[in-house]
């Protein structure tokens, strides 16, 4: 990694805002007059933002995404891994998908509060909502706002079937909560794990966990009786391709009940980040990881046909996709998922369905 780049940002740019007329950029001027006088030019400063959204749970209509419902405590993510989906969205609060992703984050203190007028509303059916379809419901902010523990009260109190999306071992902290939901079987846990290395961690995702708590982290959620699935995703071609069967092999060994993966495609003002990362941070390898992204979706670094964009196509795709199927076959064969349980909540909600 070069000495100029920027420290804990997966981004190394603010990219303009594709709904903007007008953009913004700093002068050489500037910069020259900053290191004259001796002031930071930029003072890579996180900012936290209070919002009040009047819906809280979001239907999730992409087809190929796994899940019905999301619902996200935060906009934006600290953690800045530098590949992340999410970093479009920013760009409908009014900000750039590139370091204001990472350093301007919005919160929603009252989530909680739309999340029970959501659940208890007359026609929901208790369909799983899944925490974290966006960005990450445990980062760094989570741990003084605790928002994310209010919402799990909220669908705990409810017997509500819930999944979990996360990168951060903050989620042990919940473990009272968890663990209660679990005899109920109305948890599913994901915890995102994209390598074994922590070098290629600290690249990728430079405010995450390290890999050292993730993999202790689905240890004691599997010791503690709640479900655990590893999703290695993205996958990057030449980057951390090559970790599919030692990094199955490890989770598995820890308890994990399945492994998901994705390929990385670099949607919308994406591809722009992810190059501009590349050839500052891996420059001996950026054209060849390119070139290999763009091979697994047509020859473009995005690909937006459902069901194709997720696992890619071609060699490498194809490559991919059976070293996965090998390591199932080998490290999670017997192993099941069993789909969480509305039955607590329709009874809790219209106790008269007992007397049927």
């Amino acid at each position: 990694m070069s000495d100029s780049t920027l420290k804990g940002r997966g981004a190394q740019k603010n990219i303009h805002n594709r709904f903007f007329e007008n953009n913004h950029e700093v002068l050489d001027e500037y910069l020259n007059f900053c290191e004259a006088e001796g002031e930071e030019a930029d003072k890579n400063k996180t900012n936290y933002i209070e919002v009040f959204p009047k819906t809280f749970v979001n239907k999730v209509n992409s087809p190929d995404v796994g899940m019905g419902y999301s619902a996200n405590p935060y906009q934006g993510c600290e953690h800045g891994c530098v590949y992340c989906y999410a970093r479009n969205s920013h760009e409908y609060w009014g900000y750039g998908a590139g370091l204001d992703f990472e350093r301007k984050i919005l919160f929603k203190k009252n989530a909680p509060q739309l999340l029970e007028e959501k659940i208890t509303s007359k026609n929901w059916q208790g369909e799983t909502i899944v925490f974290s379809g966006n960005t990450d419901c445990y980062q760094p902010l989570e741990r003084k706002m605790e928002i994310t523990r209010k919402c799990l009260k909220v669908m705990l109190k409810w017997k509500h079937p819930t999944g979990i999306i996360t990168k951060n071992s903050l989620i042990l902290r919940d473990l009272d909560i968890l663990k209660e939901m679990a005899k109920l079987n109305i948890i599913s846990v994901n915890i995102s794990i994209t390598s074994l290395s922590e070098d290629t961690r600290r690249l990728l995702e430079p405010r995450t966990a390290s890999i050292k708590k993730r993999l202790k982290t689905v240890a004691v959620l599997s010791e503690n009786g709640i479900p655990v699935r590893v999703m290695m995703a993205p996958i990057i071609p030449s980057l951390n391709s090559h970790e599919i069967l030692p990094l199955v092999k490890r989770v598995a060994e820890l308890g994990a009940n399945d492994v998901s993966y994705t390929i990385v495609r670099l949607n919308g003002q994406i591809a722009e980040i992810f190059k501009d990362w590349a050839y500052k941070t891996i420059p001996d390898k950026a054209e060849r990881i390119l070139n290999q992204i763009a091979e697994c979706h047509g020859g473009n670094l995005n690909d937006s046909n459902w069901g194709r964009r997720i696992k890619g196509e071609g060699t490498i795709s194809e490559q991919i996709k059976n070293t996965m199927a090998i390591a199932k076959k080998r490290y999670l064969k017997g192993k099941t998922r069993v789909p969480l349980d509305a039955s607590h909540f329709l009874q809790l909600k219209n106790p008269q369905m007992k007397l049927f």
